[in-house]
């Protein structure tokens, strides 16, 4: 793991899940229907072209080869279901693992930097938080409750921002999380900056965090 990362999360709760090293997307997708009750959607994947790894699309400049829908209608293919679940990655072993938010979880994204800084902020006042994602693009995906796209412009503006004035979005109904394992090309594999855990599997309302995010984008403009 990165050393930002470990240096930065070194505080683990008890219950942890441990690493599943060597996981298959099929074995994870699966757990991830199963154990936390997430829907899951498989996507693109890579294809190796000799030396070159491309994405499934067949776009040669695809922005996030192998790491998104791999059709339109992607949100109606995903399930709950682990037994369907196994189906569906049987069918492409090699798919990414997409979770659609708008559904058991939103999730609020920031640029790396405001993220550790939000994160290091929040658990310094032991502020209950989710899972968090950290993807080869430099983002960060905090899992909060659902309906946060509807909350967030009204609690930006009352602590004094207009909603378009900082880098942080709420991802809801109709978008989705690249899940760890799955790889963006060449550039890396999305990690858990904190993984899911048997502790962690309440997630806050978006209220709590999005102040210690807001402030943290601030800084980072």
């Amino acid at each position: 793991m990165d050393e930002t990362i470990a240096g930065a999360h070194a505080v683990q709760t008890a219950g942890q899940i441990p690493p599943q090293r060597g996981e298959t997307s099929l074995q994870t997708a699966v757990r991830y229907a199963g154990e936390r009750h997430w829907d899951v959607v498989p996507g693109t994947w890579l294809v190796s072209d000799g030396a070159v790894q491309r994405c499934s699309c067949g776009d040669p400049v695809c922005a996030a080869p192998g790491a998104h829908p791999a059709r339109e209608d992607w949100a109606t293919t995903a399930t709950g279901s682990p037994t369907v679940a196994r189906r569906l990655w049987q069918a492409q072993p090699a798919a990414s693992v997409l979770l659609p938010t708008g559904r058991a979880f939103d999730a609020l994204c920031v640029p790396e930097t405001a993220g550790f800084l939000a994160l290091a902020r929040l658990e310094r006042m032991r502020t209950a938080l989710g899972p968090v994602t950290l993807t080869p693009l430099r983002r960060m995906q905090f899992f909060v409750l659902p309906g946060t796209s509807a909350k967030l412009p009204k609690v930006l503006r009352t602590l004094g921002w207009s909603p378009g004035s900082l880098d942080l979005v709420a991802l809801g109904e109709g978008a989705y999380v690249v899940a760890p394992p799955t790889r963006y090309g060449t550039r890396g594999a999305v990690q858990w900056a904190r993984r899911p855990t048997s502790a962690n599997r309440w997630l806050p309302d978006a209220e709590e965090l999005i102040p210690a995010l807001a402030y943290a984008c601030a800084r980072e403009r």
